[in-house]
């Protein structure tokens, strides 16, 4: 198993003016002449944590964050305007333009993930690799599974906490019901759905229950975003046509890749990263046992490693 590897501080970081509504955050970090990685944080609204630069080797990457539209410390804080998954790919091909980046390493997990396809299958000369956790693929069932029926079955305790801000007649499309309320003018019960909402997504995320997760999703600003980013994004299947992913993999067939996925994996279920997977012959399929969601799982986080450390050596071969 391996640990992520020690704290580092950024190189530097700078605001990116992307258009007249939006600056977004970037951060670099570890070896400025390294393989460039960009990293992409859930979601979508959660925005990159300390963590995540740990997740690669800093003596041989180049490690880029950013925290998107309306999440962390871009602004403005949790905007859904001109917010959607074609102007987060528009602002990645800005980013590299920026740092002076021919090709690089595209690494995320969750919404993460699917971000990295989609920029990866719209930009796929810029990708020298990809490596994803937890796959979502934006697709209305699994939008469902979790937000409507299927998790609720196994959570039952932290569904009826979910469910509270919700009167019992709007409880038929609760991503809808919920999106009115996290857009809607009323202060008190936009905030009081937005804890619901990220509350329900904390404590589902991990096998065992991590405090870690529950105070960084149970913070006010951190619970705004990522409820309403990923309800303006969910009502919209995430800015995607049907099944648009698996449809467009044949883009992907000379990038190699690693696809890493917790075998219980609540949020985001393993047959997306089977099918994935299946779509994606130059890829390795890595099955975290006794695993899963997040990324701070330490079964997850090996994989991670492994991967990121892997991805060195077919990049040199």
């Amino acid at each position: 198993m391996n640990d992520l590897f020690p704290p580092i501080k950024k190189n530097h970081s700078f605001y990116l003016s992307v258009d007249n509504d939006h600056e977004i955050y970037v951060e670099e970090c570890g070896n400025s002449d390294g393989q460039p990685v960009i990293f992409l944080h859930g979601g979508p609204g959660a925005g990159c944590e300390i963590y995540h630069r740990q997740l690669f080797d800093p003596e041989k990457y180049r490690i880029i964050l950013f925290d998107q539209r309306g999440c962390g410390r871009s602004k403005p804080h949790a905007s859904l305007v001109a917010n959607t998954t074609n102007h987060l790919i528009a602002d990645m091909e800005l980013i590299r333009e920026k740092l002076e980046i021919h090709k690089w390493v595209v690494a995320g997990g969750s919404w993460g993930s699917t971000l990295a396809l989609a920029y990866a299958q719209a930009h796929h000369q810029m990708v020298d690799g990809l490596i994803v956790r937890g796959i979502f693929l934006s697709t209305p069932k699994e939008i469902r599974w979790f937000y409507q029926e299927g998790a609720s079955e196994f959570y039952p305790d932290y569904w009826a906490d979910y469910l509270q801000p919700i009167p019992e007649d709007e409880r038929d499309d609760l991503v809808d019901a919920y999106h009115k309320r996290l857009t809607g003018d009323n202060e008190i019960a936009r905030m009081g759905a937005a804890k619901a909402w990220a509350l329900w997504e904390a404590r589902t995320a991990s096998l065992q229950p991590k405090s870690s997760l529950l105070d960084h999703f149970g913070d006010p600003k951190t619970a705004l975003s990522v409820a309403r980013i990923e309800a303006h994004y969910f009502i919209n299947n995430g800015f995607f046509e049907p099944d648009q992913l698996l449809n467009n993999m044949d883009r992907l067939k000379n990038i190699p890749g690693f696809i890493i996925h917790g075998r219980y994996d609540m949020i985001c279920t393993i047959k997306q990263a089977f099918d994935l997977h299946q779509r994606w012959p130059q890829s390795e399929l890595f099955v975290v046992q006794n695993a899963g969601h997040s990324a701070g799982e330490k079964g997850i986080s090996s994989a991670l490693i492994k991967a990121s450390n892997d991805m060195l050596k077919i990049l040199k071969s």
